[in-house]
């Protein structure tokens, strides 16, 4: 195994996640239009096979903890990594209906054992001073996994099988370089950190709020994850290139998301979360109104982007603050209520594209995105106001996902474990 700087491991970690999540996961959507002509699939039918690595990434997130103990932090990447080939592989020479589902239905397995390995090598690699920057860095690797799929439409509009292949082959040097570089630690946990607050003293009402929030945001966005390049093909009567534009968009927009999260954090996440889930329902409605206009359609998944990111970003940050000492399942637990949403909502868009059409169907999810958004008051994440000016810009300053993962692992008397006496209370489980 290499010995990594936090730098070349926050790199390596985003090339990992854009296989895992940006090519293996979002960028089916994108070739959606070409699979449905070469299948002959109905919109119902696409509607459930994307709903598969939904489903599956809640099966692997549910079970990565235990993988990520028994297994290490290399060899659950690497499962994950071949998972993620054989997925991709099948995609690429998936003959019918059946084996484009097993193959989607891998790649979601894919997706669920990823971040927690690598969440597991940064806790063992990495200080946790760094821990905030590292995983705002790996996180961009979403956004850069879109980007990259963008020119395989662009240059291959009508080879969506040997756009696949060429994903395949990127996802086997994944598998490479994680046998190579990631350590074969399990997740780790400082000798003098409090052990997690029991069930029963958690928040749980902030916690179902959380989950319920970030249920719906998937809810929504499936219809364009999953339908957006279908819509402006079909609808819109645009080539199938053009729709590698909104894919490019969204992933340049994205990558402004963590730093969009962050600055909620500091200020007022029910405010910011009212105002991306408005943002994010109104990219829909645009995207159905103007489908034949390609800048407005790409102008729509700009905004989609931006919402989309900053709102995965504000629900880890809420989720790992709602669940310290829980290393495991703070960060999950809301994109678990995302992926939820998504699986939910993807067969639900599809029948009602089947029975009133796609732009009837986008209005309708873009409207309960709306309504939604009018309860974001009720979401968990207000800065709790002091008549003590010092005391509340203190607060202030802790916030951001580096505050939330300072403040995830505590001491006895509930105060941020410090840093130093972390590191040197580390004890790694290896693995052979």
């Amino acid at each position: 195994m290499r010995s990594l700087s936090s730098t070349r491991f926050a790199i390596f970690g985003a090339a990992l996640i854009a296989i895992s999540y940006g090519l293996a996961r979002f960028a089916f959507g994108l070739f959606v239009p070409q699979i449905r002509t070469a299948l002959d699939l109905s919109p119902y039918v696409i509607g459930i096979i994307g709903a598969l690595p939904l489903i599956s990434f809640l099966f692997a997130t549910a079970i990565a903890p235990l993988a990520t103990d028994y297994l290490g932090a290399r060899y659950a990447a690497v499962l994950s990594g071949a998972f993620g080939v054989g997925g991709l592989g099948l995609i690429s020479q998936a003959p019918n209906a059946w084996l484009l589902g097993a193959g989607v239905f891998a790649c979601g397995i894919c997706t669920g054992l990823m971040m927690p390995a690598l969440t597991a090598a940064m806790q063992a690699l990495v200080k946790r001073s760094m821990h905030g920057r590292v995983s705002s860095v790996m996180n961009a690797g979403t956004s850069i996994g879109v980007i990259v799929a963008v020119p395989t439409v662009l240059f291959l509009a009508d080879a969506w099988r040997l756009a696949y292949l060429s994903f395949t082959v990127l996802a086997v040097l994944g598998v490479i370089g994680a046998w190579f570089i990631l350590p074969s630690v399990a997740r780790i946990v400082p000798a003098n950190a409090a052990p997690p607050a029991p069930l029963r003293e958690l928040p749980w009402s902030r916690l179902c709020r959380l989950t319920l929030f970030a249920y719906v945001m998937g809810f929504v966005s499936s219809a364009y994850w999953i339908f957006a390049p279908d819509l402006v093909a079909n609808l819109g009567k645009l080539s199938p290139a053009t729709t590698g534009w909104l894919w490019l968009a969204v992933g340049v927009a994205g990558l402004g998301g963590a730093v969009v999260a962050d600055l909620a954090d500091r200020n007022n996440p029910p405010i910011t979360q009212a105002l991306m889930l408005m943002m994010l329902a109104a990219s829909l409605a645009l995207l159905a109104a103007s489908p034949s206009q390609p800048l407005l359609a790409t102008f729509s998944a700009l905004v989609f982007g931006l919402a989309y990111m900053s709102l995965t970003g504000l629900y880890l940050m809420t989720g790992i603050r709602l669940l310290p000492g829980r290393l495991s399942v703070g960060p999950v637990l809301p994109f678990m209520a995302v992926s939820l949403g998504q699986a939910t909502g993807s067969p639900v868009v599809g029948g009602l594209v089947n029975a009133f059409g796609y732009a009837d169907a986008f209005a309708m999810f873009a409207a309960l995105g709306i309504l939604v958004s009018i309860l974001s008051p009720f979401y968990p994440g207000a800065i709790a106001q002091s008549d003590d000016e010092e005391a509340e810009e203190e607060a202030r300053e802790e916030t951001g996902l580096q505050a939330a993962y300072d403040s995830q692992l505590q001491n006895s008397e509930g105060e941020p474990l410090e840093d130093p006496a972390a590191d040197e209370a580390k004890t790694p489980t290896a693995h052979s």
